[in-house]
């Protein structure tokens, strides 16, 4: 996978060629000059669109989610939405786990028994390395489950799997806050994964929505908060 140039990265961020320059200079976007040519790694640009997505407010997002909605369809990339990869049968409501080791393991062991992914063990590892550089947890009390690079080899196509936890654990939440909604996240490239993690943050910002899930009696009845939700967006 090639490095971006000024000119490949502005076309793919849809900024100009200065806007770029000027955001390399200023420390604002990862990259390095090489012989006198600024350079940027394609998986340290994606991390850095992740770190701003978790940053980011709703039309911040919304903007991240077009950039990638655009260079899907170049690369004929189908639609999706996130009812469409969270299958009824991966939400587990209620998941029975107390600690942050045992939700990882458990929400990883459930998925992979629905035939979703195929290596659990991997891929909770994968999670529990992530987490140790930077919690997903947020101060809504939810987490975004994730590995810090796609893995393909784990599973036949991009799905999501979502915990309930009756009650809220400690997650590594900003200011101590306890975490019991869990999405797990597992993409076969980085552009899906930044695409479905800028649709999903869209979503968990709505507290009703979140109320909902939390109030919901079982799988079903949160499948169909989280299709009205995603139909709003």
């Amino acid at each position: 996978m090639e490095d971006f140039d000024i000119q490949t990265l502005s076309a793919y961020l849809h900024l100009t060629p200065e806007q770029v320059r000027k955001m390399a200079e200023r420390g604002k976007l990862p990259g390095r000059r090489i012989g006198g040519q600024w350079r940027f790694s394609r998986p340290e640009i994606h991390t850095w669109f992740e770190n701003r997505i978790g940053a980011s407010d709703e039309k911040e997002l919304v903007e991240v989610e077009r950039v990638f909605e655009i260079q899907a369809r170049k690369e004929t990339v189908d639609e999706f939405h996130i009812p469409d990869l969270l299958r009824q049968e991966n939400i587990f409501s209620p998941l029975l786990a107390k600690t942050k080791i045992k939700v990882i393991t458990k929400i990883c062991d459930m998925v992979a028994q629905t035939g979703a992914l195929w290596e659990p063990d991997k891929m909770a590892e994968a999670i529990h390395s992530r987490e140790a550089l930077h919690p997903t947890a947020l101060e809504n009390g939810v987490a975004l489950l994730h590995p810090r690079r796609p893995m393909s080899q784990a599973m036949g196509e991009p799905f999501l799997g979502l915990g309930v936890t009756s009650s809220g654990i400690p997650f590594g939440g900003p200011r101590g806050c306890l975490t019991d909604i869990f999405f797990l996240i597992g993409s076969t490239d980085e552009a899906v994964h930044l695409r479905v993690l800028a649709r999903l943050s869209r979503l968990i910002q709505q507290p009703e929505v979140l109320d909902q899930i939390r109030d919901a009696q079982g799988p079903g009845e949160i499948h169909a908060v989280i299709a009205a939700a995603d139909e709003e967006l």
